[in-house]
């Protein structure tokens, strides 16, 4: 008999995709920046909205990880930040070299979790730390238009260890790895859900898992 259990609360759940559609906004007006196929479209001001659409997907880009790392300190043990350390731990070390062999085709065990495996659990924590890179250059790169300004002071010293050419490739090089870990992330889902049969993918949609007693 599966047993039903409630793994992603709703706050995990929204900033979720919140996270993945700002993300897509900003990757597309990103490239457009980076390549202004749309000057001289609208009477010259296309980009100016690009621009602003960019802009506003930044903004809630950073609310949504404020409210998850909130998140990480309020919420269950599966959102928990202590769930993207599982080396931490024997069996944590121990399941990650197995999912790790399982996902590079040495192994063919896999360890059962309720939430996410130690590999998933590493790579999102990966994810974070760009997310959070992206954010913090991004607006490094937004204060030029005011170097007087509030955010210019805030973010200014970014500007003193690296030159604002390299940051604008550094922003867009860490575009280009988090379209790759999206590719990656929808294939392992889809694998964990069909090896493990627990509702992986509809559960960032429900929240509900549905796990077998014996795999805990």
């Amino acid at each position: 008999m599966l047993e039903i259990r409630y793994v992603w609360e709703w706050p995990v759940r929204i900033t979720h995709w919140v996270n993945a559609l700002a993300i897509v906004v900003l990757s597309v007006t990103g490239v457009l920046i980076g390549y202004p196929y749309l000057v001289g479209v609208d009477g010259g001001f296309a980009m100016g909205w690009v621009r602003f659409v960019h802009f506003v997907a930044a903004y809630v880009l950073t609310a949504s990880m404020l409210a998850r790392i909130y998140w990480m300190f309020a919420g269950n043990h599966h959102a928990s930040w202590r769930a993207f350390i599982p080396w931490s731990t024997p069996v944590g070390r121990r399941n990650f070299v197995k999912m790790l062999r399982y996902y590079t085709f040495t192994g063919k065990q896999i360890s059962y979790e309720v939430g996410h495996n130690p590999v998933a659990a590493v790579a999102y924590a990966g994810v974070f730390v760009l997310i959070i890179i992206q954010i913090i250059g991004g607006f490094a790169l937004y204060a030029q238009y005011n170097p007087g300004g509030m955010m210019s002071a805030w973010t200014a010293w970014i500007l003193t260890l690296i030159d604002s050419q390299w940051l604008r490739l550094i922003h867009h090089g860490i575009m280009w790895l988090l379209a790759g870990f999206f590719i990656n992330h929808v294939y392992s889902g889809a694998l964990m859900d069909s090896k493990e049969r627990n509702g992986t993918m509809s559960s960032i949609f429900s929240g509900y898992r549905y796990i077998e007693p014996k795999d805990l």
